[in-house]
């Protein structure tokens, strides 16, 4: 039986970073938490979101009883190159806790810093603009470069991968979102698929996922010869597959597998900025042999636009 925690959690907090990152440009607007949207970005303008993301991982079927909880700072930027085309980078800063048996023994490993940072495109190929309403299609395809440490070690040797800062691969991801916007509503659905590639004998499996948003408009201020602020609500839904672990070119049975999450959240929205709050609670999870179950995801940030 394999006793090595897995590397599916580590893969559900960053790539959901990759792909959750902002955004909206034009006032008022909302947009999806917990993934990308197709609004636009301003020709000229800098976007910048700042989000803290919990995600928990236990109910080990395993006899190592183990458990995992990865807390990311992620700091992303984004540029508005043109109408239709938009740069984003995004680096995030890891704190991961492992907790497990081995040989009738507690162990508890740690590790923190830098992890490995993203930088994609999105490019804004359909629009359709009408009185009250927008709808849009955008593509995007990035790559993640090793920029986090991924051979920390502690005085048990090297941590394993779940542990690592960073994977020590170069990833490729890419993608097609789409909007519709109205004045009370905002429906977003995004489709994307990751490419994890091999480094210290490890590859991570590839991720395939497909993520929806509905955000509802629940209050709005008096605008006073201004422009009001909104309350939305929102709820989010995420299918993601990830293929097993390869170590050392073998395939780890014992690791990944689908997951559905559920993420109902809140947005409050102003001229310039949004504050957000979300959490991921999983409804279904199918995974492969003693792979470590996701308790929940809580995502909290705020955005600003200049």
């Amino acid at each position: 039986m394999n006793h090595k925690p897995e590397h599916s959690g580590i893969k559900f907090s960053v790539t959901g970073l990759l792909m959750v990152v902002l955004l909206w440009s034009t006032t008022g607007n909302t947009a999806p938490i917990t993934f990308n949207t197709a609004l636009p970005v301003a020709q000229g303008e800098f976007l910048v979101r700042e989000q803290l993301i919990v995600n928990q991982s236990g109910d080990d079927p395993d006899v190592a009883n183990r458990d995992r909880t990865a807390t990311a700072a992620v700091t992303a930027l984004g540029y508005g190159i043109s109408r239709k085309w938009t740069v984003f980078g995004i680096l995030p800063y890891r704190d991961i806790d492992l907790d497990l048996e081995m040989a009738g023994q507690k162990i508890h490993r740690n590790n923190r810093g830098l992890g490995d940072a993203s930088v994609f495109m999105r490019y804004t190929a359909y629009q359709d603009n009408k009185p009250g309403q927008t709808f849009r299609i955008a593509p995007f395809a990035g790559v993640k470069a090793p920029t986090g440490k991924d051979n920390t070690r502690d005085n048990l040797g090297t941590l394993p991968p779940p542990a690592q800062l960073g994977t020590g691969s170069w990833d490729y991801f890419a993608g097609v979102v789409t909007t519709w916007q109205t004045l009370r509503y905002q429906v977003d659905a995004q489709v994307s698929y990751r490419i994890n590639n091999e480094a210290n004998d490890f590859e991570a499996g590839d991720i395939a996922r497909l993520d929806s948003s509905l955000q509802y408009r629940l209050w709005r201020t008096a605008a006073k010869g201004g422009i009001p602020d909104y309350l939305f609500g929102v709820l989010e839904a995420n299918l993601i597959h990830q293929e097993k672990n390869r170590v050392n070119g073998n395939s780890n049975p014992n690791t990944n597998g689908t997951r559905l999450f559920l993420g109902p959240g809140i947005q409050y929205v102003t001229k310039r900025w949004i504050a957000e709050t979300a959490i991921q609670v999983p409804v279904m999870q199918n995974l492969n042999g003693t792979a470590l179950e996701n308790k929940y995801i809580v995502r909290g940030g705020v955005r600003f636009n200049f």
